[in-house]
């Protein structure tokens, strides 16, 4: 099961299966794919899990062990893929709210999402060389991305699982928060990039666009009226 909140510009997508910490069945893909059909028109993102023991514990390894072919996994494999895709290239900012352990599968939604906030107790892990199979939906590439070449490969290919600080410092994760103040944190951060402005200097700093589109960018907003509003307040400001 799958959950959508929609709320002033952002929109919340919850795993909601703790009962098998939320892990990834073919059907849970294909809700996925329809909140975030829903979600298209919000300014942000948030991914996140029910519970506070896992975000996503990988694949649902039950209903996954019927699939026996080799093009039966690639099918899977590309399926899921495609579903961190459109995370990752969500219009605005994308938050992935690690409220429980991201592994294996996990670890690959997390780093399809622009940012991680994690609650300090959580641990995160590429693993699946535990079950001798290798990241299948985008992580390794995305992970690789995030610390570099050589640190992806160590990472993912022992199957080392770093708490939440140690991921923080490798840039693996780029918020830690206490466990008493994670959601409300996590709802702040996402409220404040809940705006044109950020999803505006996400495609900035995605690369890819020339200097003269980075300047558009930025004149568009210069002559959008919510700009003249908030520079109106600010030049009054103490009068």
């Amino acid at each position: 099961m799958v959950d959508l909140e929609l709320d002033q510009g952002l929109a919340v997508i919850t795993i909601n299966r703790p009962q098998a910490r939320n892990a990834i069945a073919p059907a849970t893909m294909d809700e996925l794919d329809r909140a975030l059909d829903k979600a298209a028109r919000a300014r942000a993102l948030v991914i996140t899990g029910a519970g506070d023991r896992a975000f996503v514990s990988g694949g649902d390894l039950k209903e996954l062990a019927k699939i026996r072919t080799e093009d039966e996994a690639l099918a899977m494999a590309l399926r899921m893929r495609g579903v961190c895709d459109r995370l990752a290239a969500f219009p605005g900012p994308v938050i992935a709210a690690l409220n429980g352990h991201a592994l294996g599968g996990g670890a690959e939604v997390a780093v399809a999402a622009d940012i991680r906030v994690a609650a300090d107790d959580i641990r995160i892990g590429f693993n699946q060389t535990a079950l001798a199979i290798m990241p299948a939906w985008g992580g390794a590439e995305r992970l690789a991305a995030l610390v570099g070449r050589g640190r992806a490969l160590m990472l993912a290919g022992s199957g080392t699982v770093l708490e939440a600080a140690e991921a923080q410092r490798v840039g693996l994760v780029d918020q830690v928060l206490p466990r008493t103040c994670f959601a409300a944190g996590w709802r702040a951060l996402a409220r404040s990039l809940a705006t044109v402005p950020a999803g505006e200097i996400k495609r900035v700093v995605s690369g890819g666009l020339t200097a003269e589109e980075a300047a558009r960018a930025f004149a568009r907003l210069w002559v959008a009226d919510e700009h003249w509003a908030a520079a109106e307040r600010v030049m009054n400001r103490g009068r």
